[in-house]
């Protein structure tokens, strides 16, 4: 595959060369990417995140969740919350701290999950296809050290490792 340079000349006002700009239109590629192999599932990127999340920690506690996936609590809350009027997690509490919610994947949470991941692959796979293998490596590389240098930054800190 051949590298391609944007058509277009460059100017004063180049957005080509800003990595924010690059990173939000990424994202924005591959949330397209994501809703059209997943859209007969009607799970946003987010939600699978969290569900995937749910199903590799169940019983993990809400806090927690939101530090998995890096979110805040309020975009945390209302993605539970339609999960679970879903019926795809249930929210449980402990006898030691009622105030604690410890979240689960309900068997239709499960069966959901597991039906999307092949089509949540392509998604993926279909974001950096352009790249070789080794540059795809690379790629996720240089994205994970980003991630972890600018942790502290973001509006909702993700827990890494």
């Amino acid at each position: 595959m051949s590298d391609r340079r944007p058509i277009a000349p460059p100017t004063a006002f180049d957005l080509a060369s800003r990595p924010g700009f690059l990173i939000r239109r990424l994202h924005q590629i591959h949330t397209a990417l994501f809703m059209e192999e997943c859209a007969a599932f009607n799970v946003t990127p987010v939600q699978y995140s969290m569900m995937t999340a749910i199903a590799e920690q169940p019983g993990l506690e809400q806090a927690r969740l939101a530090q998995e996936v890096g979110v805040d609590r309020a975009t945390l809350a209302n993605v539970v919350a339609r999960l679970e009027s879903r019926g795809l997690l249930r929210r449980t509490t402990t006898n030691a701290d009622r105030r604690l919610k410890r979240i689960m994947l309900t068997a239709k949470g499960k069966r959901l999950l597991d039906q999307m991941t092949e089509a949540a692959q392509r998604a993926h796979a279909r974001t950096v296809e352009i790249l070789s293998a080794s540059e795809r490596e690379d790629f996720l590389h240089v994205l994970a050290r980003l991630v972890d240098a600018g942790n502290d930054f973001g509006r909702a800190p993700l827990r890494l490792g």
